[in-house]
């Protein structure tokens, strides 16, 4: 026992939207199997409703890009400061570091000099770039939880103890009925997904909706912006063009994407969610130049996109970097939505994503994992 006789607890870190969602199912699955076990740390929305006591929001450090970083460093150095002021206080010994791995292997690294052990879930992308974070892994992680099968190969290979748990999103995103033929409407239906950062939503937003302008000038389209979880719209308003009309969507987002034409979708893991639902869709993104010359030194894969990379091949168009323009998505898109056989192509090619992407259960499979680590604390010294 610590501090006033609290329970040393669990440390749990998720940076940003989509580790936030998948921790929270954990942390669900884990407070049913240990009601009275006690869960701190940082997080958005999705782990403070599952039970976190929060620390810090993750919204308040959550950018992408080299450059984006500077501008929350100073607050990213108050929340590192303020979790391991309150592991020291409370004796913590687990700790549960979820994806986010510029801030998390760094905590990793500090927890383990305290001797806490460390399970993270959501492995780095090492199979794409910076593939020698490995090492580090290696050295500060106890246990690797990984998604995708093909990860959990690669940290055997570096002696990493690993466990492929499968993926969150195939139990999140139901099985849909697709719409075949034209919208009842009338009108073609598109799909914005911009992101789930603030920096991500203000290099895509723009671009997206300047697309989706030109493509409702050249006929009839409705055009819906998918809101991820925490994102209020009105911090936005400035970045829209005037006179499009644009339905804002946060619940049935499922049926809302499932329903549409085409997306319009920042890479992340909201292309699995919009690829599970088999809609078609064109992947976008724009980072800083910095941080575009940084990722293209390190870059390794011919693709970027989840969707693209889980299928082993170029299923869905990727618009990138300088030609992530409104124009040029309005061309792509145009092409598309001009051309039914090849979004049925598509279609039909990602009917093939939840095969790939493991069995319903991941969440639970996650928590079981945690708990058995947890229960490992009353044997160690």
């Amino acid at each position: 026992m610590s501090d006033g006789g609290r329970a040393p607890g669990l440390l749990v870190v998720a940076g940003e939207a989509s580790g936030d969602n998948h921790a929270a199912e954990l942390v669900r699955e884990l407070l049913r199997r240990r009601p009275a076990l006690e869960v701190f740390g940082l997080g958005g929305d999705g782990l403070a409703a599952a039970g976190l006591d929060r620390l810090a929001a993750s919204s308040e450090i959550s950018v992408v890009g080299v450059t984006e970083v500077w501008k929350i460093l100073p607050r990213a150095r108050q929340i590192f400061r303020r979790l391991l002021a309150e592991v020291d206080r409370r004796g913590t010994r687990t700790a549960l570091l979820v994806d986010f791995p510029d801030f998390n292997l760094r905590l990793a690294r500090r927890l383990k000099q305290r001797g806490v052990r460390v399970v993270y879930y959501v492995s780095p992308q090492v199979w794409a770039w910076r593939r020698g974070r490995i090492k580090t892994v290696a050295r500060v992680v106890d246990r690797m939880l990984v998604l995708f099968d093909f990860e959990a190969e690669l940290y055997r290979e570096h002696g990493v103890n690993v466990t492929h748990v499968g993926h969150p999103v195939v139990d999140q995103v139901p099985r849909l009925e697709r719409r075949r033929g034209p919208h009842p409407s009338g009108r073609r239906q598109l799909c914005l997904l911009p992101g789930s950062r603030a920096s991500e939503i203000a290099a895509h937003l723009p671009v997206m909706t300047e697309a989706a302008g030109l493509l409702a000038a050249a006929g009839d389209l409705d055009v819906s912006w998918i809101l991820a979880d925490g994102i209020d719209p009105d911090r936005y308003r400035a970045l829209l063009p005037p006179g499009l009309p644009l339905e804002l969507v946060r619940e049935g987002r499922f049926e809302v994407i499932a329903d549409a034409d085409l997306a319009l979708c920042a890479s992340g893991t909201a292309t699995l969610e919009v690829g599970l639902l088999g809609t078609p869709m064109i992947v976008i993104y724009k980072v800083s130049r910095v941080t575009s010359w940084v990722g293209k030194a390190l870059l390794r894969l011919p693709n970027i996109s989840l969707v693209n990379l889980v299928l082993g091949r170029t299923a869905v168009p990727e618009v990138l970097q300088t030609r992530a323009t409104g124009a040029e998505i309005c061309r792509t898109a145009g092409e598309l939505l001009d051309d039914p056989v090849r979004l049925e192509t598509i279609s039909r090619d990602l009917a093939r994503l939840r095969e790939h992407l493991g069995a319903p259960g991941a969440s639970r499979r996650a928590a079981e994992a945690v708990e058995s680590e947890l229960a490992r604390e009353g044997s160690r010294p």
